[in-house]
Parts: structure tokens; C-alpha cells; sequence
């Protein structure tokens, strides 16, 4: 692969050693990449030296790393090449106020002034307006008509506004807006002290505090060169698998409750609880907030949390079986998941999703497997039997995962005895002028933190890609030339996060 650095999840490498291409090199590397069923970790900009410059990670089985310099503009590779790097150019136009020339839907992603203060580059005066304002997509016609859902919906649930074009119940287009959580995550994490970092982690998207926190400390890890003993990661793996079973069935819960099955609706939310309950075993906390701090974890597996997961699991084990089974085996609820909101293969690829979504559609890809951290090199890997893209399949893929990350917790339970020490939060020093990238496999699917540290150690740049930065596309496309009462089905088997997207 000449001119792409092939790196190590987690491995941090200087920052001299990534390529630095010319960029006809890179746009030809790249496109040649994706075009061979590569796909895109991390793509984004920086300031080197007083200049642009464009960084990208890919993957395919192994991870690479390239850059380029450029100047207030570069072309589209959404134009040229794939659909894969629509949202990645949109972020890098939005933050750095450079322009993918060519780009088939320029607009605001968080609705932000760029890091740079240059001048907006979306040929509008909405750069610094509320997360929306700008002409939305629309589709014309006797028959058509516009249905606006949000920002404020009904209940408690975070904040995005959904444009639906459509003729009677057939929606034509979706289009998503998101950015009205935007708290500027990027940023501050260059700022604070350390020992704020994993705080700040946990926060930013709050059902998958343990995934986005753990992509941290291993990054931190890694430029510290600190070491985590066997028993730390065990409990590490643990933590994550028991935020992958809480939200898979608390979802499993809400498919029910869309459909108005209530008895699996109630009990998916008992059972839910339960999980949360153990994190909070586990940890202190209900969604595993604290527990994962660089170096190791805070707290330790004792002989009687063992005791209590292990027992709580012989326990919620064939409940899960049969309240599963009595969804899933439901007519009227195979008639509504069924050929629902129907994401092909090919669509899922061109878009490259990522986690359940992407393997309910047929892309078999876990991080878990790919790009194993912690001890999951150890453990044996999940089989999705049901990749037809629609609600079914995601359910059906929720379901498989909950069972495999039951097997897998007790499997690890077992190994939870050779931790030799906690950590505290500490103060530590970064090795300067190097680079690290961590990939981890969150309950959403592919979570991402990529750290650059300047000369003297400081972190100078820090980029976080929650799943869901990938997966909102897809949902969209999910919608077209379904009715509307279909959303909150395909809405909820994606499950995305507004505020991980948002950062």
C-alpha cells in the first residue's frame, strides 16, 4: 500500500512517520481505497505549520494513514468517488472553513463558526444561526407535501428536526438536521487538564459512556506509555458489554412498544434496568461512569460482584430467551418489522455503516473481530443470520448480540480474578509530536478517537467519531418510498445518537 502507513489499533506513532503526499497522490490513494470495499475511520482537517491539511485513517483489514496539504479548497471526493466521505467533507468545510469543491449537498453539519475564523464557505449568512435555518431540500409537485417533525418532540428525548417530502403516506425524501446539542467536545478537549479528559468522554454521548470513554484512555495509554494488567481489561470488556446488552434491549423494548405490543415492551424495560443495575455491581454507577480511567480501571471485580452478575445472569438469561421469542414469533409483529425500511447491501456500503446496522444489512464488520483491543483477541466472534437490511434484521441482529455478550461475560467472569491493582485519576505526560488512533466496537457499532500531540506534549488536535456519524444517512434512505407511519419503526431500530453526532 505505498504512501498509506499501516498502524495498529491504539499503536501511537510520530507524527513524521504518516505520509505526507501531494494531492493528486492522496485523492488517487483514496478513491483507489474505497473503491476496493476500503472504508473511511477518520477523514479531517488541521493547521500545520500556518497550512490546511487533510488527514485521513481507513481501514479494510488492516488500518492506514495518509495526509496531504491544501489550500482554502480541495475537490469533492464525495463528486468523484463515494458517498462514504459526504459527511466527513461537510464537517471539514463546517470546522475549518474549507471548501470540497464539487460537493453534491454542501450545508452546516453543527451549525458552528469554523475553528479558524475564516469567512463562511456555504454561500449563506446561517454560519453562526440556529441549527436548521437554510433552504431545505424540497420535492415538487400537485400531490406533494411537507411534513416537519421537531426539534422538541414529545417526552424526554434529545433534540433534531426531521423534513419529510411526500405524496399521501409515500415519503419521497428525509431529510435529518441535526446540531442543536453541539457543546464544541473537539475543542475543549484540547483545553482541560487531563484528568478531565475521561469526565468529558463519558459525556459525550450519554448511553454509550463506557465506548467512548474506553477509546480515550487507550489513546492516552498509548502517547503515556502506561500499561493496564490483565484483570483491568477484563473488567473493561465487561463494562462494555454490559452497555451493548442495556440499550439492545431497551431498543428491543421501544420496537415493541412502536408496534403496540406492550407485554415484550414492559418486559424489555424491566429487563433493561436489571443490566443497568449490574453496571451499577460493577462500578457505582448505572452507566458505568467512572469505572474506566487511563491505566486500568477504578474499581475491581471482588469475589461477590462475580457472585451477583453471575447469578443476575443464570437469572435474566432465558427471560430474555422468552420474552424474545415471543416477539419475534408474533405475526402481527413480523407483518410490520418485515421488508420495512429496507437498507440494501449495496446502499449500506456506499454509505459505510458501521455496527448493527451495517451488519443487519449484510457488511460483516465488528470491531470486536477487525481491530481487537482489551482481551476480545481471546473471545469468539458473533454470527448474524438475518442481513436483509430491514427492521427485522436490525432486531434480529440486536437479539443475536445480546445472547453472544451474555456468553461472552461469562466467559470473562471467569478470568476476573488477575487484577493486580486499580488506578486513580492522574495527571501524565504525552509523548510529543505523535499520533494515535483507537477503535473500539460501541453498542452502535465503530467508535473512533484520534489524538495528535504538538512538540511539547500538548494535545493539539483531538477527533471524535461517534457510529452514528455514519449510520444518520441511512436511516434517511431507509424512509424513501416507505409510508410515514413507518418512521418511528425505522427510527428506533436505528436507535442513533443526536448528541454523540452533534459533539
Amino acid at each position: 500500500m505505498g504512501n498509506l502507513l499501516q498502524i495498529e489499533n491504539g499503536e501511537s506513532v510520530k507524527r513524521s512517520d504518516i505520509p505526507l503526499v501531494p494531492f493528486d497522490r492522496f485523492a488517487k490513494l483514496l478513491s483507489d481505497f474505497v473503491r476496493k470495499d476500503g472504508f473511511i475511520v477518520q477523514f479531517f482537517a488541521f493547521v500545520e505549520d500556518g497550512g490546511n491539511r487533510l488527514l485521513a485513517v481507513v481501514r479494510n483489514s488492516h488500518l492506514y494513514v495518509v495526509s496531504t496539504e491544501v489550500g482554502e479548497e480541495f475537490p469533492s471526493f464525495t463528486a468523484t468517488c463515494s458517498e462514504k466521505f459526504h459527511m466527513f467533507e461537510r464537517e471539514i468545510a463546517e470546522q475549518f472553513g474549507i471548501t470540497p469543491v464539487n460537493h453534491p449537498w454542501l450545508k452546516m453539519v453543527r451549525y458552528h463558526a469554523n475553528y479558524r475564523g475564516v469567512p463562511d464557505v456555504f454561500g449563506n449568512d446561517y454560519a453562526e444561526d440556529i441549527p436548521g435555518k437554510y433552504p431545505y431540500f424540497q420535492v415538487e409537485g400537485e400531490a406533494v407535501h411537507e411534513v416537519a417533525v421537531g426539534p422538541v418532540h414529545a417526552g424526554i428525548i434529545e433534540p433534531g428536526h426531521f423534513r419529510f417530502q411526500c405524496a399521501g403516506e409515500e415519503v419521497f425524501s428525509l431529510e435529518i438536521q441535526l446540531g442543536y446539542q453541539h457543546r464544541g467536545v473537539e475543542n475543549l478537549l484540547t483545553e482541560v487538564a487531563m484528568k478531565r479528559l475521561p469526565i468529558i468522554c463519558e459525556g459525550i454521548a450519554g448511553d454509550t459512556s463506557v465506548g467512548h470513554n474506553l477509546c480515550c484512555c487507550q489513546a492516552l495509554e498509548s502517547l503515556a506509555g502506561l500499561s493496564v494488567d490483565p484483570g483491568a481489561r477484563v473488567v473493561r470488556a465487561i463494562a462494555l458489554e454490559l452497555e451493548r446488552i442495556a440499550n439492545h434491549i431497551g431498543d428491543l423494548g421501544a420496537l415493541s412498544g412502536d408496534v403496540a405490543f406492550n407485554p415484550p415492551a414492559a418486559y424489555f424495560g424491566r429487563i433493561r434496568g436489571e443490566f443497568l443495575n449490574l453496571l451499577q455491581v460493577l462500578c457505582g454507577n448505572r452507566f458505568g461512569k467512572s469505572l474506566v480511567l487511563p491505566g486500568g480501571v477504578s474499581k475491581l471485580m471482588n469475589p461477590e460482584q462475580v457472585k451477583i452478575i453471575e447469578d443476575k445472569l443464570k437469572e435474566l438469561e432465558p427471560e430474555i430467551r422468552h420474552v424474545c421469542d415471543l416477539l419475534f414469533t408474533s405475526q402481527t409483529v413480523q407483518a410490520r418489522f418485515e421488508h420495512t425500511g429496507t437498507v440494501a447491501k449495496q446502499m449500506a456500503e456506499d454509505l459505510g455503516l458501521v455496527g448493527y446496522s451495517g451488519r443487519a444489512s449484510g457488511i460483516d464488520y465488528d470491531a470486536r473481530v477487525t481491530f481487537p483491543t482489551e482481551v476480545y483477541g481471546l473471545l469468539p466472534a458473533n454470527r448474524n443470520e438475518m442481513t436483509k437490511g430491514d427492521v427485522y434484521s436490525r432486531a434480529t441482529v440486536r437479539r443475536e448480540e445480546i445472547m453472544h455478550s451474555i456468553h461472552l461475560i461469562k466467559t470473562l467472569l471467569n478470568k476476573s480474578g488477575e487484577a493486580s491493582s486499580k488506578t486513580l485519576m492522574q495527571e501524565i505526560s504525552l509523548q510529543p509530536d505523535a499520533f494515535v488512533v483507537t477503535v473500539n466496537e460501541g453498542w452502535r457499532g465503530e467508535l473512533s478517537h484520534c489524538l495528535m500531540t504538538d512538540a511539547s506534549g500538548k494535545i493539539a488536535r483531538y477527533k471524535v467519531k461517534d457510529p452514528s456519524f455514519h449510520n444518520w444517512t441511512g436511516l434517511a434512505m431507509s424512509l424513501r418510498n416507505q409510508e410515514i407511519s413507518d418512521f418511528p419503526l425505522c427510527n428506533k431500530s436505528f436507535n442513533l445518537s443526536y448528541c454523540g453526532f452533534d459533539l
